[in-house]
């Protein structure tokens, strides 16, 4: 479990620590901050092409032959794409170029880091006793999650004079190498009790995930006889039409503010000439906001027993609070606070709509809604983050604005569509 609770956590971790570090070496090189965001679309667009086909191979290529693909993804990423900052830092090819290289390598976390979540979560599916394996692959999502606080922490602390601003980016490379020695060391080879197909996680993008993110495979859903398939569940199904709505227009409204805040940590405090006190600041915002998601994931939904309807409406009036005051605030203390807030709600906002479609549909149908969940979650971070930081340079807090007014419509709309609480769970 060791092991296992690493490769999770270096993945996550080192993922949003190059989010809180890519803001100021974007201003360090001149390069237009929408051009560097654009940079992670592309990955995200890898993530959610490429990371159900891994999911899908974990019963054929073995499940630890998929987290080392993983990682080697993750570390081959992080190590040539830091070489490519560093270089372009130091002014051996120009601006251009370091983001071009910086983008290419970049494709390899999307298109091979994809391997090693769902590899993870199915051998722990398929290695444990049922009686315990709630509280294993609980433990996994912790992992997921506090590696979203973790990376904007030590990423600061990282910084050597000698590499400069790229050196969290070789600090985690070095990291993903000694957990892929142990991999190799200490982690049994695939001897599965049953099959078991890793559950497909969106790639981490400065917030915590869904706890339900990663989830067991229900025993009684392991027939792999064509006989036993359900009809395939479509987009357009009116039971998981109100649901999905709400998943897409909240999680764009969720991209657009994350990928923004960034720039915004450094304009509205006037970091940009100063590199190491931007990445310190904006690594504060983003492990506020992703310990709000936590304590929202973690400890409100649980605590107050919140089903998907209440969890959605209450998520969007945090949500909009929260944008509204990250718009206005001009200082730390009231961006961190507005983005805290915002963090909460759409901590509240994701579970709810993941769960809602979840009891929308049959036991036999889940598969199929986890699928087209994880695709929802991911999409949003494709075009979002990058059109967020567009409207930003032109148009100042406008992404804000608009991230409230999306907040305000869905929390109306959802009032109103989005089928009670008590009758979702009497009814199925």
């Amino acid at each position: 479990m060791a092991v296992l609770f690493s490769v999770m956590l270096v993945t996550a971790s080192g993922n949003t620590a190059m989010q809180s570090i890519l803001p100021t070496i974007g201003t360090q090189l001149g390069i237009p901050d929408f051009w560097v965001s654009a940079a992670f679309s592309w990955s995200a667009l890898l993530w959610v092409y490429t990371a159900p086909k891994w999911a899908r191979q974990s019963d054929h290529r073995g499940r630890k032959a998929l987290m080392r693909l993983g990682m080697i993804g993750f570390t081959t990423s992080f190590a040539l794409a830091g070489m490519a900052l560093y270089l372009g830092l130091l002014g051996w090819y120009s601006a251009l170029w370091t983001f071009i290289l910086f983008a290419f390598f970049r494709s390899l976390y999307g298109g091979l880091g994809s391997a090693a979540p769902p590899a993870v979560q199915a051998y722990v599916a398929a290695r444990t006793a049922r009686a315990n394996r709630t509280k294993a692959l609980s433990l996994i999502a912790s992992s997921f999650g506090l590696g979203t606080i973790v990376g904007p922490a030590v990423a600061p602390l990282l910084i050597i004079p000698f590499l400069g601003l790229s050196s969290p980016m070789f600090a985690f490379a070095a990291i993903g190498i000694l957990v892929m020695i142990a991999l190799a060391l200490k982690l049994p080879n695939d001897n599965p009790g049953y099959k078991a197909r890793g559950v497909v996680t969106s790639e981490p993008y400065s917030s915590a995930p869904s706890s339900n993110s990663l989830k067991d495979d229900d025993d009684d859903n392991q027939n792999d006889e064509p006989a036993s398939l359900p009809p395939r569940l479509r987009w357009g199904d009116e039971r998981i039409k109100p649901w999905l709505i709400t998943g897409i227009l909240g999680g764009n409204a969720h991209a657009l503010i994350l990928g923004v805040i960034g720039y915004l940590v450094l304009d509205r405090l006037g970091l940009r000439a100063d590199p190491e006190m931007g990445i310190r600041m904006t690594g504060l915002v983003l492990m506020a906001g992703a310990a709000a998601t936590l304590l929202a994931q973690w400890g409100l939904i649980p605590l107050l027993q919140m089903g998907p309807r209440i969890s959605i409406l209450w998520g969007m009036i945090l949500g909009a609070l929260g944008c509204l005051i990250i718009g206005l605030s001009h200082d730390l203390y009231g961006i961190i606070s507005g983005f805290a807030v915002a963090s909460l709600g759409f901590g509240l906002f994701r579970p709810g709509f993941t769960a809602g479609a979840s009891l929308a549909v049959k036991r036999s149908e889940q598969n199929g809604v986890a699928g087209i969940v994880a695709s929802v979650n991911g999409m949003a971070f494709i075009a979002s983050p990058a059109i967020g930081v567009l409207l930003y340079t032109y148009a100042g807090p406008l992404p804000f604005w608009l991230a409230t007014t999306v907040c305000v419509f869905l929390f109306g709309w959802g009032f109103k569509t989005l089928e009670l609480d008590d009758r979702m769970t009497t009814e199925r």
